[in-house]
């Protein structure tokens, strides 16, 4: 008879998992140890929200559902912050937790919690089996409900006796890998979509996230191709279509790009594909739009549609089926010499560029965090996964470098966690082998899951982590001396760490920079090695174009 940690473990083998990210504790001994007998790759971690966050990494790199497993109550608690950044972000991932035996619930027994209550807000679906026997009940269901309509964390919390159970009779384990609902738009809808895109003078489409998840990189270039339309791109769509293709014009994001939000205020007709109209987009509202607009919103979560700005057409459909539907309307019909209109977007993002550019070339000591991108530029490997954590170094780095692959640009999502981005980034280089990890960080970032150096080390994982150390924690500090002049600022300012030696206390490598000159010999010794290696660049706090956004448009 299997035990519940078999069922558990070939239920997740039937649906293509082989990698487990984990921290181990008392209630998963015996599962872990039957996962490694399978031959499942066993990937622990130093926190256990850092094992979640690599989970969600490798669901968003390869748009399968990845897979956490910690320890019940504090391991579940210290996961929630992991989990939570999975679901603002839509990620289809599954979280497990061990959790006290069965027999011992709400009699004050050790590590006795209902972990459900603190899951349950921010899960598609959530449960503690009853019994071994319906493990492979839980883990298909979770699987449905995660990867149906607009993705999601599943959670379940399993008692540690239940993986111990043998089952005399069990739910059957799913024999093959369950697939996605891709509903198809209304034929209808399609050509009232068409109708607006030949009246429209000014028309441009917005990618998101839901774009990337349906797998729509062909059919959404091949729309924008036969429409002729400019496109922006953003979260997880970044890199769908390259930023090198002459209609992409790389970041949605108007707090970065002041080329789309010039764009886009001028828009007469805006297409959003797979992207909540958040606010990412100000709501759709007259910030970033023109009240005369039109919008079409395509969107897998039908309750999207309209929710902050009615849409002249609503599509409840998955983004690929519906973008093939539109390019197919297209195919060879007569559409609009949008040739003037591009050329002014394309005007306006070059003049912003060349802003950036000219501050970029001014010299600074410390120097801007520019001078760094303006190395990284001419160095990155284009096999690069680059994963960004937040920070006013950051925002500087997202706006200047491409995205030019799919599921290479990570971002924190819409929680905006901080630290994310170096256990992503460890998810990368396991993917990845072959190919860089390069995280980029700033000095405040850097500290929440700085224990996952060792975690890079002990596996063999040789990221590059960038570090821009302005020492203190650069968004707030700009902010209250934007809104506080005449005061002090408060809680904002850190030692500037050598991160570098930190990274050498546990094993790995890292160099100090100091000045612009340093930084193209110390990045070629950094994608050349071996072990992680760390750049711990010092740089001047200067305001991203995300942070003067805010301090010009909060002051109104």
């Amino acid at each position: 008879m299997p035990t519940g940690s078999e069922l558990f473990v070939r239920s997740l083998q039937s649906q293509g998992v082989d990698t487990l990210f984990t921290l181990v504790g008392d209630h998963l001994n015996d599962v872990l140890q039957v996962a490694a007998r399978e031959g499942m790759r066993i990937v622990d971690t130093r926190h256990e929200s850092a094992a979640v966050h690599m989970a969600d990494g490798w669901s968003r790199m390869t748009r399968k559902p990845g897979v956490s497993l910690v320890t019940g109550a504090p391991g579940h608690t210290n996961s929630i912050t992991g989990i939570a950044t999975a679901a603002a972000t839509a990620v289809p991932m599954l979280a497990v937790s061990g959790m006290s035996a069965s027999q011992a619930r709400d009699c004050n027994a050790f590590q006795d919690q209902d972990q459900l209550k603190l899951v349950q807000g921010i899960t598609k679906y959530s449960a503690v089996p009853a019994h071994a026997g319906r493990i492979p009940f839980h883990v298909k269901r979770a699987f449905l409900e995660m990867r149906n309509g607009r993705p999601g964390v599943a959670h379940l919390s399993i008692p540690v006796d239940l993986f111990k159970q043998a089952a005399d009779a069990h739910y059957p384990v799913p024999q093959e890998p369950l697939e996605p609902h891709r509903p198809g738009a209304d034929g209808r809808d399609i050509d009232r979509v068409i109708d607006l895109l030949r009246a429209a003078r000014r028309p441009a489409v917005i990618a998101g996230a839901g774009a990337y998840w349906s797998g729509a990189g062909g059919e959404l270039q091949a729309f924008i191709e036969a429409a002729g339309v400019p496109l922006f791109t953003i979260s997880l769509a970044r890199g769908l279509v390259s930023d090198d293709h002459p209609l992409c014009f790389g970041y949605a994001d108007a707090t970065l790009n002041r080329g789309a939000e010039t764009a886009l205020r001028q828009a007469d007709l805006v297409i959003v594909v797979g992207k909540r109209i958040d606010y990412r987009l100000r709501l759709g509202g007259a910030q970033l739009f023109d009240d005369a607009a039109k919008f079409v919103q395509i969107d897998i979560c039908g309750e999207e549609l309209g929710l902050n700005r009615k849409p002249a057409v609503g599509l409840a459909a998955d983004a690929k089926t519906a973008l093939a539907a539109l390019a197919e309307a297209l195919r060879g019909a007569a559409v609009p010499d949008r040739s003037d209109w591009l050329a002014e977007v394309r005007r306006g993002c070059a003049a912003y560029a060349a802003e950036v550019a000219a501050l970029a070339a001014e010299p600074g000591d410390p120097m801007h965090s520019l001078h760094v991108y303006r190395a990284l530029k001419d160095k990155m490997p284009p096999d690069a996964t680059i994963c960004w954590d937040g920070g006013d170094f950051v925002h500087w780095g997202r706006y200047s470098l491409p995205a030019r692959r799919p599921g290479y640009w990570l971002r924190l999502g819409a929680l905006a966690g901080l630290g994310v981005a170096l256990p992503m980034g460890l998810a990368a280089k396991i993917l990845r082998p072959d190919s860089p990890s390069v995280v980029i960080t700033g000095d405040g970032s850097v500290g929440f899951y700085i224990g996952e150096f060792d975690t890079a080390v002990r596996f063999g994982l040789p990221v590059v982590v960038i570090v821009g150390n302005d020492g203190g924690w650069g968004i707030e500090r700009e902010l209250q001396q934007g809104f506080y002049p005449d005061a002090p600022t408060v809680a904002c300012e850190l030692r500037r760490t050598r991160y570098d030696l930190v990274m050498k206390g546990f094993g790995g490598d890292g160099e100090h920079v100091t000045c612009p000159e340093q930084l193209p010999a110390a990045l070629d010794r950094a994608f050349r090695s071996e072990v992680p290696f760390l750049l711990n660049v010092d740089i001047a706090g200067a305001g991203s174009p995300f942070t003067q956004y805010q301090l010009r448009n909060l002051r109104r």
